[in-house]
């Protein structure tokens, strides 16, 4: 990867990206960074956040771009967001999630001070961080058999990654509690009309809508867009700078709770939650001392504190 202090715009092909696309059509002066992660849904991972950070730095760098295309590979993902294969990785101290999620803000803020338009082209489902993408793009344009959904509170996390700061301005209070609580999917011709995405298309027509959209947004002039763009996003970076920043360290403390890694865990054996469990384990029931019969123990503590004995995975209590 090229120097990143370099202020100088790099040559698409010498970039040597290893999970995103860059590519540049100077004739319609449009770049268009693509997740390619295909086999993961895309993902995204630290390397991901880390070349998608650089590769909006370069397009808000170069003159000959004047629109920026994101999107995912494939047909069946626009972005899924965070990679659990990673983050079941990431649990044994807080730090590791909390350096991922200053990675994730880089990337967002990147793409939301780019200077120019941005549309994201929703190719298959956005979910969680996925959605979180696509609304810090200007405008989107979404393919009429994908889907929007958040799963955060089903998969131990809170999407305060740009869900819950700027939903609420998109959709409205109320919708944008339905869409984060009940973690539903949502078509697209809802999402259209309570104003998550731009436009619907069928999927032979995404790339020709994306081509129209771009087009317009080309012929529009680069300062007063880019001023533009400052005051629109006025509300978003208000709110985003209030929250950002304690999500960070609330999601970080977080990542070693034990309904995140049962969580993490539910995923990766195809299963629910045990949430029962959880909420028995969080009120201190089940938690037995098996040495000095001690009850009501936390669901957090390894030891027993009447005895300091060392207490059995509270899974084996159900």
């Amino acid at each position: 990867m090229p120097d990143p202090g370099s202020p100088v715009p790099s040559d698409p092909a010498s970039l040597g990206y290893e999970r995103i696309t860059y590519e540049r059509d100077v004739e319609r002066a449009v770049a268009t960074v693509t997740v390619n992660r295909p086999e993961v849904l895309n993902a995204l991972d630290l390397p991901t956040l880390k070349e998608l950070s650089h590769a909006f730095e370069q397009a808000s760098w170069d003159d000959t771009v004047a629109v920026v295309v994101v999107t995912g590979a494939g047909d069946r993902a626009f972005c899924t967001g965070a990679d659990l294969d990673e983050q079941s990785l990431m649990g044994a101290t807080s730090g590791q999630y909390w350096r991922w999620m200053g990675a994730f803000i880089e990337m967002h803020d990147r793409l939301r001070h780019i200077g120019k338009p941005t549309v994201a082209r929703i190719n298959g489902v956005a979910v969680g961080g996925g959605n979180e993408l696509q609304m810090a793009c200007d405008l989107s344009i979404i393919v009429d058999d994908a889907y929007i959904r958040h799963v955060g509170p089903e998969h131990g996390s809170v999407p305060a990654g740009g869900a819950t700061q700027w939903l609420p301005i998109m959709v409205g209070d109320r919708r944008a509690r339905e869409i984060i609580m009940l973690c539903e999917p949502i078509a697209p011709e809802q999402a259209l009309d309570w104003g998550l995405v731009t436009r619907v298309v069928p999927r032979a027509e995404l790339d020709a809508a994306v081509a129209d959209m771009t087009a317009k947004l080309a012929r529009k002039l680069p300062e007063a867009m880019r001023y533009t763009k400052t005051h629109l996003n006025w509300w978003r970076d208000l709110v985003w700078s209030q929250t950002i920043e304690h999500a960070r360290d609330w999601l970080a403390v977080h990542s070693v709770a034990d309904e995140t890694k049962e969580a993490v865990s539910a995923f990766h054996d195809k299963r629910k939650p045990r949430f029962r469990e959880l909420r028995r384990l969080e009120a201190g029931e089940g938690r037995t001392c098996p040495s000095c019969g001690a009850t009501g123990l936390p669901a957090a503590h390894r030891y027993c504190g009447v005895c300091a004995v060392e207490l059995p995975d509270p899974w084996t209590l159900e």
